[in-house]
């Protein structure tokens, strides 16, 4: 009878298993080794104690506080004028944008939003909801605060075929800065 083939007996784990523990545990060893070498850090290095000051610095003299005399601040004496009143505020000047379109779907404000960036025209995007209508996408240059800015800018949307209509906002006297 012919012998049997006997097989060497397999050891338990992997060699390529083993090679890639290996491989990440000095790799991580490595990596805490240069984070530390570049911010300075070193946890093992010992630093000498604070020396002690060599002598107090001479402490400085707090102002003395203001005085008030309660007699002197009274209403009516001539003494304590009150600051004038300031002059009321002029009108708010009023806000110009130029809408280029209004849409229902967003993308297609994203559309000409990026068509109005590669002419060099900064838009903005309002999104608001109309009753009875849905939501709209507002695509609003601006604010311009001279006609001006708006006449030129309009004829450079003219030139390249974009309708614009001139909207004016009257800002509340809260808004103005």
């Amino acid at each position: 009878m012919a012998k049997p083939v006997s097989r060497p007996a397999k050891r338990g784990g992997s060699s390529i298993f083993a090679g890639v523990l290996i491989g990440l545990t000095v790799g991580a060893v490595l990596t805490v080794g240069v984070a530390l070498w570049v911010t300075d850090n070193n946890p093992f290095k010992i630093d000498p104690p604070p020396a002690a000051p060599a002598a107090p610095e001479p402490a400085a003299t707090p102002e003395p506080a203001p005085s008030f005399d309660f007699y002197k601040v009274l209403p009516g004496d001539e003494s304590t004028a009150l600051p004038a009143a300031a002059p009321p505020a002029a009108p708010p000047t009023p806000r110009y944008y130029l809408q280029a379109g209004a849409f229902q779907n967003a993308d297609d404000a994203d559309n000409l939003k990026a068509q109005l960036a590669l002419l060099g025209v900064e838009a903005a995007i309002q999104t608001s909801e109309i009753p009875d209508k849905g939501v709209f996408h507002r695509v609003r240059i601006g604010p311009f605060l001279a006609m001006d800015q708006v006449n030129s800018t309009r004829s450079l949307l003219a030139q390249n075929n974009i309708p614009a209509t001139l909207v004016r906002e009257e800002p509340n006297p809260q808004e103005t800065p």
